[in-house]
């Protein structure tokens, strides 16, 4: 018999090696009814929920910014601590709003500092998400979709289906709950202005484990490119200045090559550009990346040429994963660098050791063999850093992102739909 998909983090239904994130305590609860949950509106959507909800244009305006100042500066999810905002109103808006976060499954940290979520929505699916501590920097690997409709061989998310795009929301909230684990959000109350409309003077100071959060990468469970519009208003959301404010220069956006939409993500989001290359021919990306067949090598690199904002400050990032035999020697290091030139790109290339999984078709390439790849790009002007592996023994690293999610049903589809039904009344 199915387990129902509300469940306690206790309740244990993926078993991975590592022990538990001792930062996290416990989970916000999974929500009911019909209330709105405000993570992931932009301001106009917040400020149209509070209209629809009854206040007037100004009142919600007025309420619209606070609201979004506590959520996204201050990180606080429920109302009664927004002390900006009147006591009599805190229990109106716990009524009909919340502030969610996605429930916490599993939470783990490697022996080298990463860590891993395994995550939770509202309709049970899960998905994954990592943060990996560096000396200078703190990158978080924020997933797109659950499952992935790609199919690449080398990657443990290739071999689950795709089952469903996730909300500008869940993206948005994978950034706030790395914020909650990691101590990150301002000190201090707003006590002193209650119920003013002018900026907070105590702008806090944040306190972190060590690492601080300072970059994002698109590089989790799914195709970004193939969810466009959510993960555009997620990132809006996480570039926003008087929010989350991190800069468009901190956040990169992969894509396994989908080429009519590259220009898009280019003009309309604008942070920096990956592309999981991985092969320089055909027939072996053909088979790495099943992409391929659909929009080649030639046009992907077309695209990455004209990519808007590319240059030498903000240069191209081409993924490639060292798989022993199949994408390694040194004929495939000169004709990578030959690509490169021939399309006059502003771009490096960093090579992805191949990270293991259960039944994975291929080996990693030796590490002198990786050296010598290195070396062959180096030699040609082009930069070809070695990624050392993160995470592997907690199954964090690149390409080993997997969660239990499996597609719904037409009768659990029906089940979950009467399910909402009924809790509105």
């Amino acid at each position: 018999m199915r387990k129902p998909p509300f469940l306690p983090i206790c309740a244990r239904i993926m078993q991975i090696p590592g022990h538990i994130d001792p930062v996290i305590t416990g989970t916000v609860p999974l929500r009911g009814g019909n209330r709105v949950d405000l993570v992931g509106l932009t301001r106009e959507g917040i400020r149209g929920a509070l209209e629809e909800a009854g206040l007037d244009a100004k009142a919600a305006k007025l309420r619209g910014k606070q609201i979004w100042h506590w959520i996204y500066h201050r990180g606080v999810t429920e109302f009664d601590a927004m002390t900006d905002i009147a006591k009599a109103m805190r229990p109106w808006l716990t009524e009909r709003f919340i502030v969610g976060r996605p429930t916490v499954r599993e939470a783990q940290v490697s022996n080298d500092g990463t860590r891993k979520w395994l995550l939770a929505a509202a309709d049970g699916q899960e998905y994954e998400m990592v943060f990996i501590p560096d000396a200078d920097r703190g990158t978080l690997c924020v997933s797109s979709q659950v499952g992935c409709t790609l199919n690449c061989r080398f990657c443990h998310t290739g071999t689950m289906r795709l089952v469903r795009n996730l909300t500008a929301g869940e993206i948005v909230g994978q950034v706030l709950l790395a914020r909650d684990a990691l101590g990150e959000w301002p000190k201090g109350t707003m006590a002193s202005a209650p119920d003013a409309d002018d900026e907070d003077d105590d702008a806090g100071h944040y306190t972190a484990d060590g690492r601080m959060l300072t970059n994002i990468v698109m590089m989790g469970m799914g195709e970004p490119l193939y969810n466009f519009d959510e993960v555009k208003g997620a990132l809006k959301i996480v570039m926003d200045g008087d929010g989350l404010a991190l800069s468009k220069r901190r956040i990169t956006l992969s894509t396994s090559g989908v080429v009519p939409m590259m220009a898009r993500a280019g003009e309309e989001i604008g942070v920096n550009l990956a592309v999981s290359l991985h092969a320089v021919n055909k027939e072996v990306r053909d088979e790495i990346v099943p992409l391929n067949r659909k929009y080649g090598i030639e046009d992907l690199l077309a695209a990455c040429a004209a990519y808007p904002g590319a240059n030498n400050a903000r240069r191209i990032t081409f993924e490639y994963v060292m798989l022993k035999d199949k994408n390694d020697s040194d004929a495939d290091a000169r004709e990578l660098v030959r690509l490169i030139k021939q399309y006059k790109l502003p771009a490096k290339v960093n090579l992805i050791p191949f990270n293991p999984w259960p039944g994975a078709p291929y080996e990693c390439s030796s590490p002198e063999r990786v050296r010598a790849f290195s070396n062959l790009i180096f030699e040609a002007g082009i930069s070809a850093p070695i990624r050392t592996p993160r995470g592997r023994d907690i199954m964090a690293a690149c390409g080993q992102l997997k969660s239990a999610a499996t597609r719904p049903t037409r009768a659990e589809l029906d089940r979950i739909a009467a399910e909402k039904q009924a809790a509105l009344g």
